[in-house]
């Protein structure tokens, strides 16, 4: 039976990998010179060549010592001296006198140990706990820093000895007693603890860890913190006693017992210690040549220091921001005085400290964060008011009786004192010595002994941080506007970018294992969402502007010579309304204003994008003032992205309506316009009515008015608008907020288990309450066999429907489900293999006899005497895996299904809904998907199952990709139910005609109600009284049925009259099909009441349609919507859910209202594959350091949770399937793929089905890249290319062929070789797609052509769920042309590296073939010729474009010479047809039918190209035409936007 997985040590952890400039600057060692590919000013991911890498002396050394790609075997034994030597004068960073130097490890040394592999095959191996070295244990934890930083699994080398791991991770809390470490060595060792507090789910690392955040460091507080903190929850007054029990019983035992020297206790005080010295006396310090100097002007910076404090920030956010550490490191935190050391520090007010005080305020955010700390439960905001009053009353109420100086504070009202103004006012009246002894011995908020209580500041900052009242998390939310602004856009603390490296920290929240409750996990979302919104929009902008060429004109104002397809020049711009706030709000209510632009300097096409705008689209008011004078080349390499454009504000707005030059309303969807009165736009003046921010307008007034500040809103001269697809952001954030702003109710058995936290199987259907105990699987099951093979571990016992053993049982079946059905009990950590355990298990149930298992084969009902009665059936033999992912998605509760590629993952989903539909017929089902594709491929196969297409209801714009001739949308389903009411109610008349009784009664739906349980069920009802009196009669029921008038119309007569049991079965079928006609009717009923097209449309959705489709972006756009409306859902299916955002992922769960305080949600299924690619963040820094692409399945499976892992594919030949099994539990072939003679034929024309191609550097040249990230392989290309076309003239269809590479920029090479060397040729022709591994997700095709760009580091493809992608894309035949090389030593992509290399690396071709197909098996290679290289390649396929251009012509003359003899002539398809055949020759007559079935293909696919041979006088190349003259290379731009000159 099924197996159900959960994770524990697996390497889920890192995946993500990305590039990272690395500056050579600065470091020790000799910059090599910069290659000639390599432009200034690129800042390139690198600037050393493959070649200058495997000359470098740790190269060398890697080689000699321990490299295992290495020719020299004879390796010498471990030296301690060579670690210690690579160390110093390789890792470690010198103190820099001059302070200006942030990086803590030169990067590129770094960067080429971690490739040659010196942690898994040197430092590790060879780690000994008692005797490495203080630099071994250091370079080990350099080299696990820079595995997190390229974001691939860090911990999995490790596994092999977990003992000696956790020696080494107790050397490392140990490393720095007696030692002292540069700031450097401090920044890496710091950067070792965030990892591995971020590492929680990996258990090696989070047992040891864990104990440092554990109560026994509360032994290092003060004792009045102490005291304060244990006072409040009894349960831990508990636990203190139970640890003094040890500690006393220790001391009996004569065992040195002394807790202040323990690991726990002093470990993180310790630290922070440290960090509050470098803060104070690291940060600035005074040059010697001031002679001491204290001139702030004298000061100098140290770089390294503030990267140091900034990562500490970092370490502590991590450590509050996640309960297990929060609980009592809080405390810790607080009787340090962090907060409020760091507000009191020089670097907080410093410029360069912008990102440091950014970093703090996130701190005392989370130190204050709304949430009981003792119970873990979310506070309200009446929790917290009622907090802060408790708290400041007890403070009024000491200051009465102790403190009589504070008799006034005391006596005031509070609102009135806990600002933070008045509160520092008042506390003015004490003397230091009194505020001191309030603080520190009556208030007990931090120790005397601490020396910062000297300072009267720290003592007024202690106090006002506690006491003051802080805004709440709603109040804050609510204020934020939605769209960004100009200060927000380039503040690269907030919105890197794209040269973040991951070296340093950002004032960012993380989304990582944990949340603290359900408004920490919206607020990170929805902060992370909007900042990476306001990174696309930047990148929108700084690419539109530029195009407009703003200068100065002679009167001093802003002026555009040139245009731009996004944006256009404001005629006018004026504010409307501004709206009072509403009740208990400062901002207005709305803010209403009126853009006037013109469009008649665009050309058709780009007008009709601006007329396109319509009703909620978002736009951009921008101001721009250029300098009046070119800024110099020394001022443009010093001035911010702004200054160069000179923008000076940028404001968002959404449009309410447009109008044209006459006034008239433009894309109106309310209705206000009748589609026959709609008439075009008038004029090339566009007036456009928008809605403002109004928290942003509330803003900008008030600076107007308190500040001065210049009016914003007077200014505005640009309107810039965005493609629609990514302009959604706004709608999501507001539904983001509107959950902030709710009771946001998740389902109860969900809650606990989103957040991170308890049981992980707690929602497993097996510990749910309401299961289905009996559930009809329809058609599930083929046969009996299918069953006895799905449920091989119990004894199945069939019976009829009376309970009676059925001997000879068919389907469908009814099965009883136990709770504790086997192979869906434990959840198995997440590195065993499934069948760990098997042998025991098997031999243990063979010692007892099988448990039984009642299944019931009963005869389903009669559908009907029609064709269209009778149910679709699936014809999927589903595996034993299958059919338990079926069973958990039926039962209420999470269920989780890893669908490795080509297992049918969608298959299963569908039968899934196909049997909760049948099962539970009143529930309601969402499906969401990522993409319309996957949406439309599962909604295409529901239609093939027994669903009533009336069900179903597909929302979103992809739905007229349906490849279906039903229209499924809201509105195609509207007008098909008033078509299928006529169909009906004729149906109706018919049925009262063959009554003798009056046709009217087919009127109206109403009116059909009425005949229906008058004469209609009546008479039904007689019949089965009489029927029991007569059942002796074979002929009764023939006789005396009352509708036989009515069924005479039928393909087969309904009644034998042989058989009274037959006969009336088939009467209750009949019976059945006139009240599924009635119930249709009824159904249809209310689109007789409802006269709008919109209500009747929103009543299909929201009563009628059972399965409603839609992708996530729509849920999230339409939310708002959905709660007006009153959708509801029972079930919620999500599939490719490992490629959907985490917030994108929630929204769908919330899109109803609480029902009675409760969430109406029974059932949520995710489907998805966190082992292919995740979801897209376009910013590296949001991916890499706050884990935004970290989707919520991913999570599940990484928090532990039970998940079912399909384990066998159909998708491609078996000895393919293994280049990607490998990552993959027991994933095997389905039958099919194994027994199919398709799948046992070679590739013609190749001597493997796959290969590794190795590429050499062609006219001198690897890798290449215009511009930063925008790599491109020219050879690749070219050889790909020439391969393609050998195909192509084999005859393999262009349909079945795809290509594949890694980086955009290739694929624009690609493209453009390919548009060069084979669209001129009608012969040759496209492939069927060109694309990036990461756009190919979820597609497939026969055979894949494969370029992997880089020649220098393996770069992304590190990330190993991109090459399970790229290596699952394949059917038949897979051909990756790379640099051997470079892949063959990546440590994470060894698996699949080592299969492909054990074939040789030079194409293999069999020359002889010269057909599309082949009777050679696929392990028999032929006759085998390697192809030496591009040049070769290239030669061979023009030999053989010689030779066809040849025939062809030859054939053209024969044909005209036939049509001038009179001859009848063909079309030029059919020419083309029998040249192909001529040149190709056909296949012989053993070709099995998918070769034959792939010609037809690749025939059809010809017909359908256009005819295009070579320009005038151009003759076919006879040579490679791949000249260095010949060569493309794409420029880094891309595509201009502005393709349209004026």
């Amino acid at each position: 039976m099924t197996k159900v997985y959960g994770t524990g040590v697996f390497d889920f952890r890192r995946h993500r990998v990305a590039e990272y400039p690395v500056t050579v600057g600065g470091s020790d060692q000799a910059v090599p010179e910069r290659p000639p590919e390599s432009k200034p000013g690129t800042n390139l991911p690198s600037s050393i060549t493959l070649v200058e890498i495997q000359r470098d002396r740790l190269t060398k050394i890697a080689d000699a010592n321990w490299s295992k790609t290495a020719s020299n075997n004879d390796k010498p034994p471990f030296s301690a001296e060579l670690v210690k030597e690579i160390y110093e004068t390789e890792l470690l960073v010198k103190e820099d006198k001059s302070g200006r130097m942030r990086r803590t490890v030169p990067l590129q040394r770094v960067m080429i140990l971690e490739v040659s592999q010196y942690l898994e095959n040197y430092l590790w191996p060879n780690f000994d706990p008692e005797t490495s070295s203080f630099e071994h244990v250091m370079s080990m934890i350099l080299m696990i820093n820079e595995k997190f930083r390229e974001n691939v699994a860090a911990w999995i080398c490790f596994y092999d000895r977990k003992d000696i791991f956790k020696a080494f991770l107790e050397r490392v809390l140990c490393l720095k007693e007696g030692k002292s470490l540069s700031i450097a060595e401090k920044t890496n060792y710091l950067l070792f603890m965030i990892n591995a507090f971020q590492s929680l789910e990996d258990d090696i690392v989070s047992k040891k860890v864990m104990r440092l955040a554990s109560l026994h460091c509360w032994h290092s507080l003060s004792f009045g913190r102490f005291q304060m903190e244990l006072c409040l929850d009894n349960d831990l007054i508990d636990k203190w006693k139970r640890i003094a029990k040890k500690a006393k019983k220790a001391k009996k035992r004569g065992e040195s017992f002394d807790m202040s020297v323990m690991l726990e206790v002093k470990f993180l005080r310790n630290f922070i210690e440290e960090f509050l010295e470098v803060l104070d006396s690291k940060v600035f310090y005074h040059d010697d040549d001031n002679e001491g100097s204290k001139v702030h002007g004298s000061e100098q910076i140290n770089e390294a220091s503030i990267l140091y404090c900034e990562r500490f920030m970092e370490f502590l956010i991590d450590l509050l921001s996640q309960l297990p550490t929060r609980r009592y490191f809080k405390a810790l935190v607080a009787d340090v005085a962090v907060v409020a050391k760091c507000h009191l520090s020089v670097l907080y007010r410093h410029e360069k400290g912008k990102l440091f005080a950014q970093l703090v305020d996130l701190l005392q955010y989370y130190e204050g964060f709304e949430i009981d700390d003792n119970t873990g439960k979310q506070m309200t905001d009446d929790d917290v008011l009622k907090a802060h009053y408790e708290r400041f009353q007890a403070f009024q109420l000491l200051s009465f009786k102790k403190v009589p100086k504070l008799k006034e504070l005391a006596l005031a009202n509070i609102g009135a004192i806990d600002r933070r103004a008045d509160l520092s006012k008042k506390l003015s009246v004490l003397s230091p010595d009194e505020l001191r002894d309030l603080v520190c011995s009556k208030l007990k908020l931090v120790s005397k002994n601490d020396p910062w209580t000297e300072r009267v500041d720290f003592l007024i900052e202690v106090m006002v941080s506690f006491f003051e009242k802080q805004q709440s998390q709603k109040e804050s939310i609510n204020a934020l506007p939605l769209y960004p602004n100009e200060q927000i856009m380039w503040d690269e603390s907030l919105v890197p970018s794209i040269n973040y490296s991951g070296e340093g920290c950002l004032a960012l929240p993380k989304l990582n294992l944990q949340f603290l409750t359900l408004h920490d996990y919206l607020l990170r979302n929805f902060n992370l969402f909007r900042l990476e919104s306001t990174y696309e929009i930047r990148e929108d902008i700084q690419e539109a502007v530029p195009h407009l060429l703003a200068y100065t004109n002679n009167e001093g104002d802003p002026a555009f010579r040139g245009w731009s397809r996004m944006a256009v020049p404001i005629k006018e711009f004026k504010i409307t309304e501004v709206k009072q706030p509403n009740i208990g709000e400062v901002k207005p209510s709305s803010v209403t204003a009126e853009v006037t632009f013109a469009i008649s300097s665009y050309k058709a096409q780009i007008r009709s994008e601006w007329n396109a705008l319509k009703e909620h689209d978002v736009l951009f008011l921008l101001c721009i003032r250029p300098s009046f004078e070119p800024l110099s080349a020394e001022e443009a390499e010093n001035a911010s992205v702004p200054q160069k454009l000179g923008l000076q504000f940028v404001r968002g707005c959404e449009i309410i309506e447009m109008r044209d030059e006459e006034g008239n309303l433009m894309n109106d969807f309310t209705g206000r316009i009748k589609r026959d009165e709609w008439k075009p736009p008038k004029g090339d003046l566009r007036t456009v009515t928008v809605a403002l921010d109004t928290a942003q307008y509330h803003m900008d007034v008030t600076d107007i008015a308190e500040k001065g500040a210049e009016d914003v809103y007077g200014s505005f001269n640009i309107l810039m608008r965005r493609k629609p697809k990514e302009n959604n952001f706004k709608a999501i954030l507001e539904s983001i907020r509107d959950l902030m702003n709710e009771t946001c109710i998740v389902p109860k058995w969900l809650h606990d288990i989103f957040l991170g936290y308890g049981d992980p199987s707690a929602a497993q259907w097996t510990n749910m309450p309401d299961l289905l105990e009996t559930i009809d699987f329809k058609d599930t099951f083929l046969d009996a066999d299918h069953v006895r093979e799905c449920f091989s571990e119990y004894q199945l016992m069939f019976t009829n429907a009376d309970g009676t053993e059925n001997l000879n049982p068919g389907p469908p079946f009814r099965i009883n489900i136990p709770r504790n059905l086997k192979g869906n009990t434990h959840a198995l950590s997440g590195n065993e293999k499934s069948n760990s355990d098997s042998v025991d298990v098997k031999d243990f149930e063979e010692e007892k006899e099988k448990e039984k298992l009642i299944v019931e084969a009963y005869l389903p009902a009669d559908p009907g005497p029609y064709p269209q009665d009778q149910p679709k059936q699936n014809s999927v033999r589903f595996t034993p895996t299958q059919v338990g992912a079926i069973i958990s998605g039926i039962q209420p509760g999470l269920t989780m299904v890893v669908g490795p590629p080509g297992t049918g993952k969608t298959d299963t989903a569908v039968q899934i809904l196909n049997v909760l539909y049948h099962n539970c017929p009143s529930q309601r089902t969402l499906i969401i998907t990522h993409s319309n594709q996957a949406l439309n491929d599962l909604f295409e196969k529901i239609m093939e199952r027994d669903v009533p297409a009336r069900y179903l209801l597909r929302l979103g714009q992809g739905e007229q990709e349906l490849a279906t001739d039903l229209d499924f949308s809201r509105q195609g389903r509207v007008n098909a139910m008033l078509v299928r009411r006529l169909e009906l109610l004729s149906e109706v008349e018919r049925l009262a005609r063959s009554l003798q009784l009056p046709e009217d009664v087919g009127y109206t739906c109403e009116t059909a109600g009425y005949f229906w349980l008058l004469h209609v069920y009546s008479r039904w009802e007689q019949f089965l009284a009489s029927c029991n009196e007569n059942q002796d009669k074979p002929s009764f029921v023939k006789d005396k049925f009352p509708f036989t008038e009515f069924f005479s119309n039928t393909p087969n007569p309904v009644f034998n009259g042989t058989s009274f049991e037959e006969d009336m079965r088939a009467a209750k079928g009949c019976f059945r099909h006139l009240k599924t006609v009635f119930q249709e009717l009824d159904e249809c009923r209310a689109f007789e009441l409802l006269k709008s097209q919109v209500d009747r449309a929103n009543h299909l959705m929201t009563k009628q349609a059972k399965i409603v489709a839609m992708t996530c972006t729509h849920a999230a756009l339409k939310r708002k919507d959905f709660l007006h409306l009153g959708f509801k859902y029972d079930n919620l299916l999500m599939e490719e859910s490992a490629q959907i955002l985490e917030i994108e992922t929630f929204i769908p769960m919330l899109l109803q209202r609480q029902e009675d305080g409760h969430a109406r949600l029974k059932r949520c299924i995710l489907i998805g594959d966190h082992h292919q690619l995740p979801p897209v963040v376009k910013n590296m820094a949001f991916q890499k350091y706050s884990h935004m692409d970290q989707s919520l399945f991913t999570r599940f499976v990484r928090l532990g949770i039970p998940y079912i892992e399909l384990n066998a594919q159909g998708r491609a030949r078996p000895s393919l399937a293994k280049l990607y099994n490998w990552r993959y539990r027991d994933l095997g072939d389905l039958p099919y793929v194994k027994e199919n003679p398709f799948f046992h034929k070679a590739n013609a024309g190749f001597g493997f089905d796959y290969q590794l191609v190795d590429v050499p550097d062609y006219h001198g040249k690897g890798e290449s890249a215009p511009s930063p990230w925008f790599y491109q392989n020219e050879g690749e290309a070219e050889y790909l290319v020439s391969v393609y076309i050998y195909m192509r003239l084999l005859g393999y269809p262009a349909n079945k062929i795809s290509i594949l590479t890694t980086y955009n920029g290739q694929k624009l090479l690609i493209r453009d070789v390919l548009n060069r060397r084979c669209a001129p040729y009608d012969f040759i022709g496209l492939p069927h797609k060109v694309a990036t591994v990461d756009k190919f997700q979820g597609q497939q095709n026969d055979f894949i052509l494969l370029s992997l760009v880089r020649t220098r580091f393996v770069g992304h493809l590190r990330d190993v769920r991109r090459l399970i992608v790229a290596m699952s894309r394949a059917r038949l035949g897979l051909y990756v042309f790379c640099r051997r090389s470079l892949f063959e030593q990546c440590y994470e992509l060894q698996p699949t590296f080592q299969l492909l290399l054990q074939r040789p690396d030079l194409l293999a071709l069999n020359l002889h073939e010269v057909a599309p197909a082949t009777d050679r098996s696929v392990e028999d290679t032929g006759p085998t010729h390697f192809v030496s290289g591009i040049d070769e390649m290239a030669g061979i396929v023009n030999f053989r474009m010689h030779q066809v251009y040849q025939a062809r012509m030859i054939g053209n003359q024969f044909s005209d010479y036939s049509g001038e003899m009179g001859g009848a002539k063909t079309n030029e398809h059919d020419d083309d047809d029998d040249d192909m055949e001529t040149d190709m020759q056909n296949v012989g007559n053993g070709e099995h039918e998918e070769a034959k079935e792939a010609e037809t293909q690749m025939e059809v696919d010809e017909a359908t190209q256009l005819e295009t041979p070579p320009a005038d006088g151009e003759s076919m190349p006879t040579e490679s035409g791949l000249n260095a003259d010949d060569s493309v290379s794409v420029e880094a731009t891309g595509v201009d936007k502005n393709e349209t000159p004026l």
